[in-house]
């Protein structure tokens, strides 16, 4: 009898151990036996199988305003919905906070691996009760396919976190399964990354400088360093590609701080009225050290702080308000000015503006590329003119490339311009032979 008692005590306790307790589905322990076990079956007909990770869009912020418990709430309809929609071959998990695994058998192509994720998006899509309220989320889902014997457990669920990461990159709701194309954009990250570590670290990545010109009279006012990177063997990178991979792998402070370093370094020649205009990405507006670094850097090479002017976007800001907030204050008190980027492009409310005290904004180009044939741009500019009239606030139109959008901007009363029409970014040397071929600077003796 103790024997029997002992072994349903044994059982019981490993169930718990691959069980998730909120849920009472399987957990990634259970999850990652079933595939290795499937692999194990196949492994002399590998037939193809699906699986695929879900992520809740959106569950974090439901969570923090209604609470724990209705967080937990949610995971339980959310298991309930999944379990339900499983067939008797399949098997569905939960295998982080807010992350639901599922295994397929049966499904063995990509293409009715995506129908079948579909489908369960839509099921989690419904509202969920919360007693007295309800509430909405969507999910994302990365889906990976066994193919051969040579794929472990481990390298499919790496997989299908590629393609969910790809998933969430494209927005909410979607799925990708994961392809060899992806792979080889990985590895391409992973190399530009590898070789972007080695240049911040050489400080081989360097400020280039797009002057801003007072509209009306077309005289520079300042410049924005823009960071620009040429490798020894992938040749040039455009930011567009390594700021978000600097971003995404953390290497964005200190390619930061180098830039900035270099371009502080290069704006003590300009004469003293010349400000410079400097990138803060969303990362930076969440750490506390961010001011700390930027101040010991003025102090280092010796650059007035009401020289420099900061520009953050909408997106950033958004990230942690808060954050961002208290970093925006502590610049400000130092003189160093603050500038919302990107402006019309993210989704920070009219109220922010009032909330950052901002000392300048910068119209997106979106708007000013359109600005000759599209009435709508027209409006919405005129509107940030008049609001930015209202708050105090000085503009700066990004973007302009024809003589006609200056023209039409300074019409609109619009005081400050960047683009094209004024000049391509520069290194330093050549934005000194700018000042100088402007009067700006004296001419260099023969």
């Amino acid at each position: 009898m103790r024997t029997s008692i002992g072994s349903e005590y044994d059982r019981q306790g490993a169930d718990l151990a691959f069980t998730d307790s909120l849920t009472g589905l399987g957990n990634e322990r259970r999850f990652f036996g079933k595939i290795e076990r499937l692999i194990e079956d196949r492994a002399d007909d590998p037939a193809p199988f699906a699986i695929g990770i879900i992520d809740l869009d959106g569950f974090k912020p439901i969570n923090d305003l209604f609470g724990r418990g209705a967080g937990d709430q949610i995971l339980l309809q959310v298991a309930m919905r999944l379990r339900a929609a499983m067939d008797g071959q399949s098997t569905v998990a939960r295998v982080g906070p807010d992350e639901f695994a599922f295994l397929f058998p049966m499904v063995f192509s990509e293409d009715a691996a995506e129908e079948k994720a579909r489908m369960l998006i839509e099921v989690l899509s419904a509202p969920y009760d919360l007693g007295e309220r309800t509430a909405r989320l969507s999910a994302s889902v990365g889906c990976s396919l066994f193919y051969s014997g040579d794929e472990t457990t481990e390298l499919l669920v790496d997989k299908a976190e590629t393609a969910l990461y790809h998933a969430k990159q494209s927005g909410r709701g979607r799925v990708v399964v994961y392809s060899h194309e992806m792979e080889e954009a990985a590895k391409r990250v992973t190399q530009i990354e590898q070789a972007l570590r080695r240049a911040v670290s050489h400080g081989e990545v360097e400020p280039y400088f797009q002057p801003i010109v007072d509209i009306r009279t077309r005289k520079t006012i300042g410049f924005e360093a823009l960071a620009r990177w040429t490798d020894r063997d992938l040749g040039f990178v455009p930011p567009g590609v390594f700021i978000p991979i600097a971003e995404e792998r953390g290497i964005i402070g200190p390619l930061s701080q180098l830039v900035l370093r270099k371009a502080t370094e290069a704006a003590r020649s300009w004469p003293k009225g010349l400000f410079l205009s400097f990138n803060l990405s969303p990362s930076q507006l969440v750490d506390q050290n961010t001011g700390l670094h930027i101040l010991a850097i003025l102090d280092r090479m010796g650059f007035d702080p009401r020289r420099l002017e900061i520009e953050i976007t909408e997106t950033g800001l958004m990230t942690d308000p808060a954050s961002a907030e208290k970093i925006v204050k502590d610049l400000r008190s130092v003189g160093i000015r603050v500038s919302l980027d990107d402006f019309g492009t993210g989704q920070s409310s009219l109220g922010r503006l009032r909330e950052f005290n901002f000392d300048k904004l910068k119209i997106d180009r979106t708007f000013v590329s359109s600005i000759l044939d599209d009435k709508p741009s027209e409006h919405i500019i005129r509107a940030i003119l008049a609001m930015c009239e209202g708050l105090g606030m000085e503009v700066v139109a990004e973007g302009i490339e024809e003589e006609r959008q200056a023209e039409r901007l300074m019409q609109f009363g619009c005081g400050g311009g960047q683009g094209y029409l004024f000049g391509r970014p520069a290194d330093a040397s050549s934005t000194l032979d700018y000042l100088r071929a402007a009067g700006d600077l004296p001419l260099v003796p023969a």
